[in-house]
């Protein structure tokens, strides 16, 4: 940080010691210059691709004051600016108002940045889920400080990130935007998310540095079917243990500037109306003070969807009357608040209370200071190596090992003349949906001829017809997928396998582009599946590929959990890739041939076919308790899963009290990162709980021989429920805390809490 930097960071810490006092005099100090106008523009958006922003409406006077007049709340990005434009804009809007609208308050520019901000030059890591496999907080606190600073650095003041949503449907198109299955590790790793991107768990945001927004609120994971923004009709008990338990913690442990409620209805009520979500549960029970936007058209979905309301007034009332502070992307729903104020059908004092939000939040920005954004600190931010370094380490430790057999992996390089590299995921590395476009991307079949001279390569089959190199287009702009012909793609596989005959081993890259797994949206773009098997004749170039009687390693590269059960049984090893970065194929190679050993463990059960979902591994007593007729009510791999190239022995546990340790031993020949898993299950309780759910983890890095004790707490915070009541309380009782490796791979201790 240069000294300037350094500086903004003193003045910031020491405002936020008296700041709190501070922002609100200034708040009450503008809301009484306020007109309802005014007030009304600070919880409006504009969406600077339409109307379209350019240097032509800038420096249209009329326009302009049509659209900022009043002033605004918050921008939302175009995303096919160049990033001078976008700087261009950006300043241009900002000195408008600073400086020619009447109370000189800045608006909050708006990006999207799950996994790298979503932009041209910009550096992209795993995906969520990817990253998640991780289990390491503290790369991902880094990752996403780094993210920070290259955003701010083009004038973001405010991310739509992270998505903190259970996943406990994987035929969802945004399973890849989610850190999983589980509601503990959802919190925890968007907790690190959030604390990257603010630099602090106070709720303060430091130079540069963002705001970040907790999203979806709530049950967005498990859509009826499967389906985006369907259904999520579950009981309270069910919503507040598993869907609202990540946005809990992350608000407890780190102060989000904002939160997005979901597109779902919840009994009938969808979560944009719905007050006793967005009133009772995050204002009044957990103290929220932060903003609620929107999501994307989520109001005007009240009366051209959900069919609550009779048109966009009444959606209006609805949303704000429920607790929205804030009307993206438009803005054009909450226009009509004007109005009913006048009509006294909204009063002056609830219209405070939700701009004293808004301006409170650009005040912790320091918005009001009046600084251009720099297109040369912009272009300082682009291709760091710190960036590349921090995605080769994501990607590396985001890979998940499912199957080694006979230790073929780590590859000795000396062993093989000839590689084969096929798949239609070897040449293009998909990087995910709400994907940047980085300035380097390196491929699988990149990374591995980075490594080893004679490499072989063909496409095998074409996953679509329509699909593009980038991700961004894939996600953003490709329609429904157009299939390629069945009789193209045996001919493939023919070319494919003449080639691979010739090589001593196969590396083959299969998996998803991201027309098949991204948010479902406009009227032909889906990406929701109604089947988990690998798609496009993939399945028969992975059985061709086996049949040579080459050893086969399979590598998966995707967005969602697929059921590979052929691999599962007839490969010599697997690979869980996901979508893990610009840096996907370096990570790969490392991996391969033995730089790296991989330490990611699933944070999401792998299915043996779309119809054994629902299958979390965090179920009730009487789920999955007889199996099926043709197949096994277990998943393929489970929820904690993923080997190494050494072998990580564990003692017996002990409990003192209120700690239960336990030891890990490196008893192979190799370094290697373990993930220490606890899980809780109380034996008898007023209501059913799961048989097991997780309250903490440890990585711990051991070399060969080494032997390290790893120790957890049993708190309160392990114990609590939701009891038949409805009180989050600690029944007394027995409880069993079980230590391994995994979900299915534990050792079982008991503790008696009076």
């Amino acid at each position: 940080m240069n000294f300037r930097g350094m500086l903004l960071t003193f003045l910031m810490l020491s405002f936020a010691l008296h700041g709190s006092a501070q922002f609100d005099q200034l708040v009450a100090g503008l809301l009484a210059k306020m007109t309802v106008e005014e007030k009304v523009g600070q919880l409006r958006s504009s969406f600077s691709a339409n109307p379209k922003i350019n240097a032509a409406f800038l420096t249209d006077n009329s326009k302009m004051d049509s659209l900022f007049g009043h002033g605004i709340s918050m921008i939302n990005p175009d995303f096919d600016n160049t990033l001078e434009q976008s700087i261009s804009n950006r300043n241009a809007i900002q000195d408008y108002l600073l400086h020619k609208s009447r109370l000189g308050i800045p608006a909050i520019f708006l990006d999207e940045a799950h996994h790298g901000l979503l932009a041209f030059q910009a550096d992209v890591f795993p995906t969520s889920i990817a990253l998640a496999c991780s289990w390491d907080t503290l790369l991902v606190s880094k990752i996403y400080t780094y993210v920070a600073a290259q955003s701010r650095a083009r004038g973001t003041s405010m991310v739509l990130a992270p998505v903190i949503d259970v996943t406990r449907d994987p035929r969802w198109g945004r399973t890849s935007e989610t850190f999983g299955e589980d509601p503990f590790l959802c919190g925890v790793m968007g907790s690190a998310v959030v604390g990257g991107f603010q630099g602090t768990n106070t709720g303060d945001i430091l130079p540069e540095h963002v705001a970040a927004t907790l999203k979806h609120f709530t049950g967005h994971g498990q859509s009826e079917g499967g389906v985006n923004q369907a259904p999520a009709d579950y009981p309270e008990r069910v919503l507040r243990t598993f869907h609202m338990e990540p946005f809990r913690l992350a608000i407890s442990r780190v102060n989000p500037a904002g939160i997005m409620p979901a597109y779902v209805e919840i009994d009938g009520v969808p979560a944009h109306a719905n007050s006793w979500l967005l009133k009772t549960v995050l204002r009044k029970e957990w103290n929220y003070k932060g903003v609620l936007v929107s999501d994307w058209w989520a109001i005007d979905q009240l009366f051209n969807k959900h069919m609550v309301a009779a048109d966009r007034k009444e959606a209006a009332l609805q949303a704000f009357n429920a607790g929205v502070t804030v009307d993206l992307p438009y803005g054009n729903n909450y226009k009509e608040l004007i109005e009913l104020v006048k009509d006294g059908k909204i009063n002056m004092t609830d219209l405070d209370t939700a701009v004293a939000y808004v301006l409170r939040l650009k005040y912790k920005l320091g918005l009001f200071n009046d600084s251009k954004i720099s297109l040369d600190e912009a272009k300082s931010k682009i291709g760091q190596p710190e960036g590349r370094v921090l995605a080769l380490k994501a990607a590396e430790e985001s890979m998940v090992l499912l199957k080694n057999s006979n230790n073929i992996l780590p590859l000795k390089i000396e062993d093989y003349k000839t590689i084969a590299v096929v798949g239609p995921c070897a040449a293009t590395n998909y990087t995910g949906d709400y994907s940047g476009v980085p300035v380097h991307n390196v491929s699988i079949l990149e990374g591995i001829r980075n490594k080893f001279a004679n490499v072989l390569y063909a496409k095998g089959v074409d996953l679509s017809l329509n699909g593009d190199t980038i991700s961004l287009n894939n996600y953003q702009y490709t329609g429904r997928v157009q299939w390629p012909s069945h009789q193209n793609n045996l001919r493939k596989i023919d070319s494919a396998i003449a080639i691979a005959k010739t090589a001593d081993i196969i590396i083959c890259a299969v998996g998803e582009n991201e027309q098949f797994v991204r948010e479902a949206g406009s009227p032909d773009r889906f990406g929701d599946a109604a089947t988990l098997d690998l798609q496009s004749d993939q399945e028969e170039l992975v059985k061709a590929l086996i049949a040579t009687g080459k050893p086969v390693i399979v590598y998966l590269a995707h967005g969602r959990p697929l059921s590979i059960n052929y691999a599962a049984e007839h490969a010599a090893a697997i690979i869980d890739g996901w979508y893990t970065g610009e840096e996907a194929g370096n990570a790969l190679a490392n991996i391969l041939f033995g730089e790296v050993n991989p330490s990611g463990k699933l944070t999401i059960s792998i299915p043996r076919s779309v119809g054994q979902i629902p299958i979390y591994y965090n179920h009730k007593p009487s789920a999955q308790f007889f199996e099926y007729v043709a197949e096994k009510n277990t998943p393929l791999y489970p929820f904690g899963y993923g080997l190494s190239y050494t072998n990580f022995s564990y003692s017996k546990p002990s409990v003192s009290g209120r700690t239960v340790s336990i030891s890990v031993t490196n008893s192979g020949i190799v370094a290697g990162e373990e993930i220490v898993q606890l899980y809780v299950h109380q034996k008898v309780s007023s209501v059913t709980r799961p048989l097991k759910e997780l309250k903490d983890f440890s990585r711990i890095h051991l070399e060969p021989n080494e032997t390290k004790t790893v120790s957890f707490l049993i708190d309160d915070s392990k114990l609590a429920m939701w009891n038949k009541e409805m009180k989050y309380v600690v029944e007394p009782g027995v409880f069993e805390i079980m230590i391994g490796k995994n979900s299915n791979d534990t050792q079982k201790i008991e503790i008696a809490i009076n």
